[in-house]
């Protein structure tokens, strides 16, 4: 039980980092849009990859995937308006990550971008889902980096949204009021260097932007929608920290993902919730993967 309360704060407490072009890669060109929830920022040429961060996490989580794809693929880099030091939505801050998703399907129709390659970690993998289901021409196959089609699961098997909303209410109340602690939550990352970055990264977003998208990710259960996804090709990379931690990671995404035919679930054993910066090589080498 206290490993799951501690994953449900990884699950939702994602990092923050102010937000600029890899310093890795050498894109030939570049773009930025700010739309109504989102900033898109394009580098690269090539077969398109839309690249969506966690819970007030940054695009600078994909830097290595940046480095070894820019060169031939057009990377196509979202952020949350409000995440990792941007600047918040002048808009209503309600119904923010399906307004998030419908912003990112406009601008891919804009610019006659179809069925592009998703791959979302954490909050930004339920989006790419949400973005599947809703706007089908929107997203070829999806690569979903640690992230649970319905997050209350952490809670117990008969929990609902309802009845995790309290919680998950307080803890929104925590980020506004800021009487949570800053400090790198448990089970984001097993070195240092990556703890130093989610550290880093934490003290940079817009608490209420944050605590608003706590609330929706944690309330949103897309499991009954996963079998709308039925014909698109969906891969999922789940951490495993510890051998011990193995068998009931396997079933918690086996039963989070039983009612997608054909999924595919690839364990990344000594890893917590930020797989890129626990395995950065293992991580590059299933993002090459799924894009072959």
């Amino acid at each position: 039980m206290m490993r799951t309360c501690a994953l449900i704060l990884a699950a939702f407490a994602a990092s923050t980092l102010n937000w600029s072009a890899p310093a890795t890669s050498q894109p030939s060109a570049a773009s930025e849009h700010r739309l109504s929830k989102i900033t898109v920022r394009t580098v690269g040429e090539g077969a398109p990859v839309v690249l969506i961060p966690g819970l007030a996490s940054s695009p600078a989580v994909y830097d290595d995937v940046a480095a070894r794809f820019s060169k031939n693929h057009r990377l196509i880099f979202v952020q949350v308006n409000g995440f990792a030091g941007s600047k918040a939505a002048d808009s209503a801050i309600d119904n923010l990550v399906p307004g998030a998703v419908d912003d990112l399907a406009g601008w891919l129709a804009a610019n006659k971008i179809e069925k592009p390659a998703i791959i979302g970690h954490s909050m930004g993998g339920l989006m790419a889902m949400m973005l599947a289901k809703k706007h089908p021409s929107a997203a070829g196959k999806l690569l979903i980096v640690d992230s649970l089609p319905f997050y209350g699961m952490l809670f117990g098997p008969t929990a609902t949204p309802d009845a995790i909303r309290p919680f998950v209410e307080q803890m929104r109340a925590s980020l506004v009021n800021g009487t949570a602690p800053v400090a790198v939550p448990p089970h984001m990352s097993n070195n240092d260097a990556g703890k130093a970055r989610i550290l880093e990264w934490l003290k940079s977003s817009e608490p209420k932007i944050a605590g608003e998208a706590l609330v929706e990710v944690a309330t949103t259960d897309f499991r009954p929608d996963l079998p709308a996804l039925a014909k698109v090709p969906v891969t999922v990379l789940y951490a495993v920290a510890n051998t011990e931690f193995k068998p009931v990671a396997d079933g918690l995404y086996r039963d989070a993902y039983k009612a997608l035919p054909g999924v595919k679930l690839v364990p990344i054993d000594n890893s917590e919730h930020f797989i890129m910066l626990d395995q950065p090589r293992r991580f590059v080498d299933e993002v090459e993967a799924f894009l072959r």
